[in-house]
This record gives C-alpha cells, sequence and structure tokens, in this order.
C-alpha cells in the first residue's frame, strides 16, 4: 500500500516489538479508553434523551400546548374563542377546563386532589387522558350525575373501585345555621386512569364540567380557560404570540414552555453537565496518549534523527506524532460510537438483566415520574461526542509530537 512516508511510520510506532511491548500496551489501554468513555457518554446522552421526550410527552398529554384565560382566570364566551382558533390549521382540537383544589374522602381515608372539570368529548381531542384509562371510560361523566374519575393510585390509596361513592370537600364557604362550613359533595367513582406518573396518577380527579362549576360556585357559562392542542408542540411559543396579537391583549395566553420552562431547562443543563463530566473518562485516555507517545519519542530518538539527516522536515516529523495519536483516537472513537449505539437501542434489556439480578429498580417512578428508562438515540449527539473524542486525542499528540521537534539530529548521532 502506498501509504504517506508519516502516516506510515506512525502506524510502524504503534508496533513497537521486542522490549517496548509496553508502548503497545499502553496505546492499546488509550484505545479501549477512549471507547469506554465514548460508549458511557453516547448512552447517557441517549437516556437523558428518551427521559426528556417521555416526560415533555407525558406532561403535555394532560397540560395545554396553550392555555388561554382571561385576568380574572374566568373565561366567558370560550365557545365563541374555540370557534375563533379554528381557522389556524395548527390548532387540532381545543377544550375548556376548570381547576381546583379539594379533598376527597372514603370512610376513614382522606386526600387532598386537584379537581379537574373538562367535556368528555373534547377533552379526549385535546389531551391524551382518554387513552390510559384503565377501567371505565370518560363518557360515563354527565352534567349533573356528579360522577368522578380517579389516578390509579389516589383510588389505591383511597380504597375505593369503580361504583364505590367518595365525599368531595372543597375550600368554599357555606353559610348555615351552624356557621360557615365547607361545601360537601357525594360523587360516584365511574373510572380509573393510569398514566404511570405519580404527579398526576396520586392528585388528579376528573369530573364533568358543569358538576366541577357547581362544586366551585362559577357563575353559569364561566370556565376557568380553554386548551389548546396544537399538531407540532414546538410551534406553541410562536403561535402563542400569534395569538395575543389577535386577540388584541384581552386574554392570558400561555405556551407549554411557560408553564414547565424551569423543567425542561433543569433537564437540558442536567444532560449538558452530564456531557462535559462523562467527557473526563474520554480526556483520562487521552492523557495515557501523552504518556504512550512521549515514551515513543524517547524510544526512537535515533529514529528521528537520521530520518532528520535524510531530508524529512520538522513538519514531517510534527506530523508522524500527530497521526499517531489520530490513530488512537479514530480507533477508540470508532469503537466507543458502536458500543454507544449498540447499548442505546438494547438498552431495556441490559437494565433488565442488571435489575433481575441484583433485584433492585434503577428508575423508581416516585422519583422519576416514569418506571422504565428511556432510551433515544440523537445522531447529532453521537457526532459531537465522537468530534469531540478525536479533537482531545490530537490535542494530546501535540506536546510529544512538539518534544520530537527538539531531538538534535548531531548530538543523537554522535553516540551511536
Amino acid at each position: 500500500m502506498n501509504l504517506p512516508v508519516p502516516l506510515y511510520i506512525g502506524l510502524r510506532y504503534l508496533r513497537a516489538r521486542h522490549r517496548h511491548r509496553f508502548i503497545s500496551f499502553i496505546s492499546l489501554v488509550s484505545t479501549l479508553g477512549i471507547a469506554l468513555g465514548l460508549t458511557a457518554v453516547i448512552a447517557v446522552m441517549s437516556v437523558m434523551n428518551g427521559f426528556h421526550t417521555e416526560i415533555r410527552d407525558r406532561l403535555l398529554g394532560m397540560v395545554s400546548h396553550i392555555s388561554i384565560s382571561e385576568p380574572d382566570r374566568k373565561l366567558q364566551d370560550w365557545r365563541g374563542l374555540a370557534e375563533q382558533l379554528t381557522q389556524y390549521p395548527e390548532v387540532v382540537a381545543s377544550a375548556p377546563f376548570i381547576e381546583g383544589q379539594g379533598m376527597l374522602l372514603y370512610r376513614d381515608r382522606v386526600s387532598g386532589v386537584g379537581l379537574r372539570g373538562m367535556l368528555p368529548t373534547l377533552e379526549s381531542e385535546a389531551s391524551r387522558i382518554a387513552q390510559h384509562m384503565t377501567r371505565g371510560t370518560l363518557d360515563r361523566l354527565e352534567p349533573g350525575a356528579y360522577r368522578i374519575v380517579l389516578g390509579d393510585e389516589l383510588a389505591r390509596h383511597l380504597n375505593v373501585r369503580v361504583g364505590d361513592q367518595v365525599t368531595l370537600i372543597v375550600p368554599r364557604a357555606a353559610s348555615t345555621i351552624a356557621g360557615l362550613l365547607p361545601k360537601f359533595r357525594r360523587f360516584e367513582v365511574v373510572g380509573i386512569f393510569d398514566l404511570d406518573m405519580r404527579s398526576y396518577d396520586r392528585h388528579l380527579a376528573l369530573v364533568h364540567l358543569e358538576d366541577a362549576r357547581q362544586a366551585l360556585a362559577l357563575g353559569e357559562g364561566e370556565v376557568g380557560g380553554l386548551k389548546v392542542r396544537l399538531q407540532d408542540l414546538f410551534k406553541a411559543p410562536w403561535l402563542a404570540d400569534r395569538f395575543r396579537e389577535e386577540l388584541d391583549g384581552r386574554y392570558w395566553v400561555l405556551d407549554w414552555s411557560d408553564l414547565d420552562n424551569g423543567f425542561f431547562k433543569a433537564i437540558q443543563m442536567e444532560k449538558t453537565m452530564l456531557f462535559l463530566l462523562l467527557m473526563l473518562i474520554v480526556l483520562v485516555a487521552a492523557f495515557n496518549i501523552i504518556s504512550a507517545l512521549l515514551m515513543t519519542v524517547l524510544e526512537k530518538r535515533a529514529d528521528i534523527a537520521v530520518l532528520r539527516t535524510l531530508g524529512m522536515t520538522q513538519r514531517g516529523t510534527l506530523q508522524v506524532f500527530l497521526l499517531q495519536g489520530l490513530t488512537i483516537g479514530l480507533g477508540g472513537t470508532a469503537l466507543g460510537v458502536g458500543g454507544g449505539v449498540a447499548l442505546s437501542y438494547n438498552l431495556q434489556v441490559v437494565v433488565g438483566m442488571i435489575e433481575k439480578a441484583f433485584s433492585f429498580k434503577i428508575f423508581s417512578p416516585e422519583v422519576y415520574y416514569i418506571s422504565e428508562i428511556p432510551s433515544q438515540l440523537l445522531w447529532g449527539d453521537v457526532a459531537i461526542a465522537a468530534v469531540a473524542s478525536i479533537l482531545l486525542s490530537v490535542i494530546a499528540a501535540v506536546y510529544p509530537a512538539r518534544k520530537a521537534l527538539q531531538v538534535m539530529p548531531a548530538e543523537v548521532l554522535r553516540y551511536e
């Protein structure tokens, strides 16, 4: 093979012979270190991407992509507003909602809940709650029937089943002969949903819009706001600005990034910090490259001197060791990318084996909202990690290469 002279010499130096095999061993360790670090980086980034996507999709399956309300949080003409929104092709559906706080009582058990009133037909189009019903259906919620749908964990906490009667207590004082008392209303449990997210499964209760209006003492036709679902949720900030302009500032318009911006920014910051920390593994492997190349320079001083006397330029000498470091980096990067991609695509299998072997749950749903480790491989992240790995390898080779330039042929060959 007709390889460039610097590349040919650099590859030969990677295969040290006889008593200098230790240099080859260090080069191998450097390659494996880069591969291991890059595998960890790609796998962890895939987990963070999957975690972010899973949480975002689950949260946005329940909250609005865009929420519209009036300044006093009581929207009057929601039907006219919903009709006005149909002119936007980006809007998939819209649904009114009423939100409040209360307590549910069943026998000797009690729990605080977030009460949400909605219209079952419109809610099924504007959110994914209907897809997560494990018992019953949202259609059982009818106006004036005082029926309720609970989250799975909330139902288990209260020890209720479909068909049981629970008592809803809302903080709206009612004047009676005995004085001011909170309002009580009995509801029949007609359904249970399971989002696999503790914040909703443990604390959310759904009722019909009219029943929520009665329980929370709202006026006729009043709702808390209008939730809007879009075809592309990433257009929500742009559409929210457009709604504010075209609605003449009469309404409060918030998109999902306003409602949960801090949470998603925290996840993104965590992903960035994990990337930087895990790249330290690659950096440690790069230090091994420095050691291997420095030892090569010391071993090959005579060879370098001969090559210089035969006409090799300083640039050619520099290229020998830079290409040697680049070769180590490319080998480790190729192995790391292959291992990281394979691990990302088979993460559930690997995690399942670990959990079964050590009898513990890596992702607790009480802490992370989800019970399984998600994985989403983004090739952009793979490319960034791979380029960073190669750059670190080349940078690590700069110092040994400059040391090779300091070899003085006349002084070295005087004793040969």
